[in-house]
């Protein structure tokens, strides 16, 4: 999943769950990278690998949601505290990236202080075994990551706009059960790349893919990119003006 500056969606296939895959799609890069807590990813934190773990509340808060039934007087608190600080971020939508961390420095850190200090207290009260400690333990774990957001603007509190961008897949799972072969996951990945990539920047994915492929046999080489969703509702603009 891109960001402002690469409004791009592209899907990876891999045969299994493994870190093999992951590993050699991320090759290379360096910066930050927002995941759940999946013990696989745990490698590519290390320090030298140059990646820098940015955690996701949407996992965390579904630990204290599963918990609220056993427990719901302590765990009541914890979704207060963090629907504050999903309250912030709702004011922060449109701002660009230093207008937000200001205003999260400014509200939402002292309400993640409180959380934090509330789940240290507890963590001696729950029993070990119980959905309310595996909560605890989930959010104390990973704090420092799910915190990250606090440092930079430009991240997100979760990383629900993936989510959202899979649930098209994780529901056509159950319906076509299966690609063929390895390489037909490797197409599907590609065409659904570029469908989800259409629809995270309003183009229409039929339209795009009906022009594209009517274009790109004689489309420059070197200007192939201008083809790209992204770029390619610019051009179609300018080409209509």
């Amino acid at each position: 999943m891109g960001d402002g500056q690469h409004p791009v969606v592209i899907y990876d296939y891999t045969p299994t769950r493994g870190r093999d895959g992951p590993s050699k799609f991320l090759e290379g890069y360096q910066g930050y990278l927002q995941a759940d807590a999946y013990s696989v990813y745990d490698a590519f934190f290390k320090p030298a690998r140059g990646l820098i773990e940015v955690g996701c509340w949407m996992h965390a808060r579904r630990y204290f949601i599963k918990a609220m039934d056993s427990d719901p007087q302590r765990m009541g608190p914890v979704l207060y505290l963090i629907a504050r600080a999903y309250s912030v971020e709702d004011r922060a939508h449109g701002l660009r990236g230093e207008e937000r961390l200001e205003l999260r420095q400014r509200l939402s850190a002292p309400v993640m202080e409180k959380l934090h200090q509330y789940l240290l207290g507890i963590r001696e009260e729950v029993l070990p075994k119980s959905p309310e400690a595996r909560a605890v333990r989930y959010a104390l774990n990973q704090w420092e990551a799910l915190n990250r957001f606090l440092k930079d603007g430009d991240l997100e509190i979760d990383n629900g706009a993936t989510e959202r961008a899979n649930r098209g897949i994780a529901i056509g799972r159950g319906n076509w059960t299966f690609f063929g072969s390895d390489h037909g996951g490797k197409t599907a990945a590609v065409l659904l790349s570029f469908i989800a990539t259409c629809k995270g920047n309003a183009v229409e994915p039929f339209g795009w893919f009906c022009d594209v492929l009517s274009r790109i046999a004689t489309h420059p080489i070197n200007k192939i990119e201008e083809l790209l969703p992204h770029n390619w509702k610019a051009l179609s603009a300018a080409a209509q003006a």
